[in-house]
């Protein structure tokens, strides 16, 4: 059995949503991150979740996922990235990297986005929406671990995307690119 572990974003600092923590905001009755990370866990993958520390009201929204606290959060995803690709165990074979505020995004797309993953020499998996745009959750094959450990700033994994081999997955609708960033971001997608 292929070891793919999923890592949830969820260390940033909400800091356009005027005082709302947007990982808290209600989804279906739930947290957005509660919601997110019982959508990972129905994978039956195993599930990482960054937080800005341990005693973050977000730690009790994150259920079953193994939590990975991020001291230096401030710096942007690229430590929530190193972070959290540092305490996977050995012998996984990829991380599927996905910012927890998109709320499309189901357990059926992160499986169908691991269901491409084709081994150690697999090209890095990077969901798109139905038109092409490309979005996350994003799959990095183990060879790029060192790569995710060694991140730095606020850019992500981009320069490992431009170097690396990359095969897109389409996901139904806008699931790959819809986050919510803004309170005008929620209450446009609450009215859609």
């Amino acid at each position: 059995m292929t070891t793919i572990a999923i890592l949830l974003l969820a260390a940033g600092a909400s800091s356009r949503m005027q005082g709302r923590d947007k990982l808290m905001e209600d989804v279906d009755g739930l947290p957005l991150l509660s919601l997110m990370c019982r959508r990972a866990a129905l994978t039956g993958l195993p599930v990482y979740t960054t937080l800005p520390g341990l005693s973050h009201p977000r730690a009790t929204a994150a259920g079953d996922a193994i939590l990975v606290p991020v001291p230096d959060a401030a710096e942007g995803m690229a430590a929530s990235i190193r972070r959290g690709t540092a305490v996977l165990p050995e012998g996984t074979e990829a991380v599927m990297i996905l910012p927890a505020d998109m709320p499309e995004i189901t357990a059926q797309d992160m499986l169908h986005l691991a269901a491409h993953f084709q081994g150690p020499d697999s090209p890095i998996l990077r969901a798109t929406a139905e038109d092409g745009t490309p979005g996350h959750p994003v799959l990095f094959p183990q060879r790029c671990f060192e790569a995710l450990k060694s991140l730095q700033g606020d850019q992500g994994a981009r320069g490992i995307l431009k170097a690396e081999m990359v095969q897109t997955v389409p996901l139904p609708g806008r699931h790959a690119l819809t986050d919510l960033d803004t309170p005008e971001d929620w209450a446009a997608w609450r009215r859609r």
